[in-house]
């Protein structure tokens, strides 16, 4: 008899936290570590934000609530939902829960019987990919070019849908991209999916950085394509507009009312309610026109972030980076340092246990010895990712933080001897 059901060997996890024993290694044993690793904004909350929980803890509002979420903030979903798409959305459809990733898995687990399908954008949030074997689902990445921005083609997914398509997941603004989709891209993807797909398949739209977009573009969502509302879950949450990742306010929006109950019977089973003061505070965020004014003051910031770090990685030879459209990414291309170092050989001759990827060696090194945290290409869906060697670099830190980050990337990228001395020991194999 096992003592662990099978299934939790088809599950995994995400890198962003895997890491963080290794920087706590580092750290006890060299010098305080660049965490350019984390999805966290580095701003606090607005003020009103949080005075609105402290006036929620003060009256009281601390107990059970419907598992559906608090009326009042579906309402405001709604409303900002309706607005923003033009949709015709009522509460009813609106579910609340702790945070943006339980929609994502629970998503797989409602619509999908074992052999389906799943198709998702990679590299993408891990937790698309993370969940689709263990609900013995089938995963069916599609992957986001370089030479596009890392946007796809609908003749890309075209390709790969079949009878037994059932979920597709797509994210704009992208995480770990910054990638952002036009109105044509949108259009033209709703067209295969509407001419392709069954009725009951469902996208699930991942716009948890919809207001975390540049150079004066609109985010614009596949729903508000004509016909598309009915086949669109829409994912959003507090964690980024709002720097409240600890708040842990997510939501979805479904196409039906029946849809919705679904989810509120499983938001019991698993949860039974999110935290009402939370959720009021949500509502605040969503209704006070204040909140406008504190978003864009940080999107100005993390814009002009990405245009000085953007600049100086490509100023760094071997490292080529597409500028990002939107979220607080930069997904540099270190293929030319791969190449530089001979890292794509000397991977090749590493056994199985020390094999992960050149660009996760890379990673771990400028770790350990050059005291800099970023996550690898594999760390964003690993089926199909051999032979791309790419970084995702944070934007949400300081300036002079960032800067010192780049600079030791650099340093780690002109540091031969160092990565011989560094693959030959592998101090991030070693038992903690």
């Amino acid at each position: 008899m096992n003592l662990f059901a099978e299934r939790n060997s088809r599950i995994d996890t995400e890198n962003a936290f895997k890491v963080g024993p290794h920087i706590v290694r580092v750290e006890q044993q060299n010098s305080a570590v660049i965490k350019l690793n984390f999805g966290e904004p580095d701003f606090s909350v607005p003020q009103h934000i949080k005075a609105e929980i402290k006036r929620q803890l003060d009256l009281d509002n601390t107990k059970y609530c419907d598992p559906k979420g608090l009326l009042s903030l579906r309402q405001a979903i709604s409303k900002q939902i309706n607005e923003t798409r033009g949709l015709k959305t009522n509460p009813e459809q609106v579910v609340v829960f702790p945070g943006g990733k339980p929609s994502i898995g629970l998503a797989q687990q409602v619509y999908c019987e074992p052999g389906d399908e799943v198709i998702y954008p990679s590299p993408g949030f891990p937790i698309y990919e993370s969940f689709i074997r263990y609900v013995r689902a089938v995963p069916v990445p599609l992957h986001l070019e370089e030479s596009t921005n890392f946007t796809f083609s609908p003749e890309q997914l075209e390709h790969l849908i079949t009878p037994r398509t059932k979920l597709i997941y797509l994210n704009f603004p992208s995480n770990p991209t910054g990638g952002v989709a036009g109105k044509a891209l949108l259009e033209a993807t709703a067209k295969v999916i509407l001419e392709r797909c069954h009725p009951n398949v469902r996208v699930f739209s991942d716009e948890i950085y919809e207001n975390i977009i540049f150079d004066g573009q609109q985010h614009r969502s596949i729903s508000s394509v004509p016909e598309m509302s009915e086949r669109t879950i829409i994912a959003g949450g507090f964690s980024k507009t709002y720097a409240w990742t600890g708040g842990r306010i997510g939501y979805a929006v479904f196409p039906t009312v029946k849809e919705a109950d679904v989810f509120k019977t499983l938001n019991i089973n698993y949860f039974s309610c999110v935290t009402p003061y939370n959720q009021e505070a949500a509502r605040e965020a969503l209704e006070n026109p204040i909140s406008k004014d504190a978003v864009k003051e940080m999107v100005k910031i993390f814009e002009a972030r990405r245009n000085s770090i953007w600049e100086k990685l490509n100023d760094i030879p071997g490292i080529t980076c597409q500028k990002p459209g939107g979220a607080f990414y930069l997904f540099p291309n270190i293929s030319g340092v791969c190449e530089n170092h001979g890292l794509i050989e000397k991977h090749q001759l590493l056994s199985k246990e020390q094999q992960s990827s050149p660009a996760n060696i890379f990673q771990m090194f400028a770790l350990y010895e050059h005291q800099v945290a970023v996550l690898d290409r594999k760390s964003f869906g690993q089926i199909g990712a051999d032979g791309k060697h790419f970084l995702r670099l944070s934007i949400a830190a300081d300036q002079a933080v960032l800067e010192e980050g780049v600079r030791r990337l650099k340093a780690a990228s002109d540091d031969l001897s160092g990565l011989d001395k560094f693959i030959k020991e592998r101090p991030d194999l070693l038992p903690a």
